[in-house]
């Protein structure tokens, strides 16, 4: 995937904004909450995400696939699919709908109405 292709996909769910920050990443947010990012990765495209507790422990040691700089440090399970081939298209797709209805379940019942989720 590429930076163009990740952005028009994320672009695409609803409700969602895009902000460019951390040293040039872009940043997919919902509700104000993150839930994909493109960058980190020395200047190389890299796609974070948030995973499930059985994603990450399944993906983190996989070929291309890290736990996420920072997010991971701090507890998070988070993951990034970096240089290396570490997961198709259509399954990094997969894995970033995850995040971001990972990302929607964890608003108040509230938010999502005001976002019509």
């Amino acid at each position: 995937m590429t930076r163009d292709e990740f952005n028009r996909f994320c672009a695409a769910m609803a409700q969602t904004t895009h902000v460019v920050q951390w040293g040039n990443s872009d940043v997919w947010k919902v509700g104000g909450k993150v839930f994909a990012i493109c960058g980190w990765n020395d200047g190389a495209d890299a796609f974070t995400f948030k995973a499930s507790d059985l994603a990450f422990e399944v993906l983190q040691n996989a070929p291309g696939i890290r736990p996420a700089p920072y997010l991971a440090s701090r507890g998070m399970k988070w993951l990034q699919q970096y240089n290396e081939r570490g997961l198709s298209d259509e399954e990094l797709k997969n894995h970033i709908v995850a995040s971001y209805d990972l990302v929607v379940a964890g608003m108040t019942q509230k938010k999502r109405a005001e976002l019509g989720l």
